[in-house]
């Protein structure tokens, strides 16, 4: 409050100051006014005296907190400028070693890709190589039957043509004496032992 009243003390003397040294120096120009122009040069010290001690007092009084507080303010945001120039450095630097770790990951990746496409190729070759056997095997057994099949008809077939040549050299050799013959042999061999077992 004192502070108040003496900034409008000071202000009322600025502004009636001039108003004052006009009138003196109307006063000073009549005649006989050269005592008055001392007083009014004396005046005008005061008043000057005054004023800048006022203007200093208000000034020292109220620019120093003024001037401490915007240094501080300019301080702080100076300290705040560094924290945030310090955390974009550390945020650029982090970003930096992200973009240096894609380069590995993506190598990585590539390579993952790599051996899962070895191991796929690998298990196509192994399912193609276990469907080759099943199918060799299975072949093999239908050759094998196939064989056996034509084994057994050639046998058969074989077996015909030797009966067939037999019958006929049989037949070549066959004549009317040789069927008489046989056909007494073969009765002779049929009376043969029941005569016997009469004789005995």
């Amino acid at each position: 409050m004192k502070r108040f009243i003496l900034s409008m003390g000071l202000a009322a003397l600025v502004f009636a100051a001039p108003s004052l040294l006009s009138a003196e120096e109307k006063k000073s120009s009549a005649p006989g006014g050269g005592e008055s122009s001392g007083a009014l040069k004396a005046w005008e010290w005061a008043n000057f005296a005054v004023l800048a001690g006022g203007l200093g007092y208000i000034i020292r009084k109220n620019a120093g907190p003024a001037f401490e507080a915007r240094g501080q303010s300019i301080r702080k945001a100076l300290l705040e400028a560094e924290e945030v120039k310090k955390d974009a450095t550390s945020r650029a630097a982090a970003v930096e070693m992200r973009l240096a770790r894609l380069g590995d990951e993506i190598a990585a990746l590539r390579a993952e890709a790599r051996q899962e496409e070895e191991a796929e190729s690998a298990r196509y070759v192994r399912h193609a190589a276990a469907e080759a056997a099943k199918i060799q095997a299975r072949a093999e057994q239908e050759i094998a039957a196939a064989g056996k099949a034509a084994r057994m008809e050639l046998r058969r077939h074989t077996a015909e043509l030797a009966l067939g040549l037999a019958e006929r050299k049989i037949r070549a050799r066959m004549t009317a004496d040789t069927e008489d013959q046989l056909v007494r042999r073969f009765l002779e061999k049929l009376d043969g032992p029941s005569s016997s077992a009469h004789v005995s």
